[in-house]
């Protein structure tokens, strides 16, 4: 049936055009609209079978403010995409809302400031391994976001390795998100245990967001600046499934967040860098919290010149 004959087919089983949204729960439309909406929204073909993965060759990089360590414009073949990682998230760089930042800090232990700056250097990681042409493999699955250009998740290959990999392997993403089994023959549940031995690896080297783990700010700074375009990065080897098969099974305490208090910023002893990390907080703001020190608590922030009961409510999460 061609779609002209099915529209025309829908609207005389309503009863019309005008009557088709009040009659759409009659079972026949019902499971009409039904298939038409699971085909369009998932990566399976017309016989309910996964979708083959796409292979996307000679990739490149479209500069966009919105890329970040995880998520990217892509051109490939006259195409754009908006590309998310499978299996990893990278720290934000901008302000999104509390919660989310702090529980990537609460990953890797550290300040919400000190986090952001895990994400930056991401960011500048994945600009670098991205400079040359690359490859996506895909299901064309459509990823979690609100860009108008065509966003889907998939595996980005450089020559170095699966980015994923390279960026828990640097410290720069946690093992979180959504999955799939990859290319190739693998499972996820592989890829899993391949991630984690991953990050256990960046642990005992601490690099990245691991050599932050109860370092000043400053400090962590300074550690987090020492390589920011990946130019000494850890380099991931490809593990066939015999030797993975081979090595034993990591700790199961390394595939969920650790159960820790958020590190979050001390009014009293933030530096102007820390503060202005936080959202509603300028540098003009930034002075004034400084110029009234010390508080009692954060709640006294309702005291500072500029911040009124919005912009609190929107910076308080941040503080202790």
């Amino acid at each position: 049936m061609r779609a002209s004959e099915l529209n025309d087919y829908l609207k005389l089983e309503a009863g019309g055009e005008h009557n088709l949204i009040k009659k759409v729960s009659s079972p026949l439309v019902s499971i009409i609209y039904g298939a038409i909406w699971l085909v369009a929204t998932e990566p399976t073909d017309a016989k309910g079978k996964e979708k083959d993965w796409i292979t996307l060759d000679h990739c490149q990089l479209i500069p966009n403010k919105a890329n970040d360590g995880d998520s990217f414009h892509v051109r490939a073949n006259d195409n754009e995409y908006l590309v998310r990682l499978y299996f990893v998230d990278a720290p934000e760089t901008a302000s999104v809302g509390p919660e989310r930042l702090i529980e990537q800090a609460e990953y890797f232990g550290v300040s919400v400031p000190q986090v952001i700056e895990v994400g930056l250097n991401a960011k500048k990681f994945v600009e670098s391994k991205l400079s040359e042409p690359f490859t996506v493999i895909t299901r064309l699955a459509g990823g979690l976001g609100r860009s108008k250009i065509q966003r889907i998740y998939g595996f980005v290959r450089t020559k170095d390795g699966d980015l994923g990999e390279q960026l828990v392997a640097n410290g720069l993403a946690r093992i979180h998100g959504t999955t799939a089994a990859p290319p190739g023959g693998s499972t996820s549940a592989a890829e899993l245990e391949k991630l984690a031995q991953l990050e256990n690896e960046a642990k005992r080297r601490k690099v990245g967001g691991w050599s932050l783990t109860g370092q000043p700010s400053s400090v962590a700074a300074t550690k987090l600046q020492s390589s920011p375009d990946g130019s000494h990065s850890i380099p991931v080897t490809q593990t066939s499934s015999s030797s993975s098969a081979a090595v034993s099974r990591v700790e199961t305490g390394s595939l969920v967040k650790e159960k820790t208090q958020p590190n979050k910023i001390d009014i009293n002893t933030a530096t102007e860098k820390e503060l202005t990390t936080v959202p509603g907080i300028g540098h003009v703001i930034a002075a004034h919290i400084i110029a009234a020190r010390p508080f009692r608590s954060a709640d006294d922030l309702r005291k500072v010149s500029g911040i009124g009961d919005k912009k609190y409510a929107q910076m308080r999460p941040y503080f202790q």
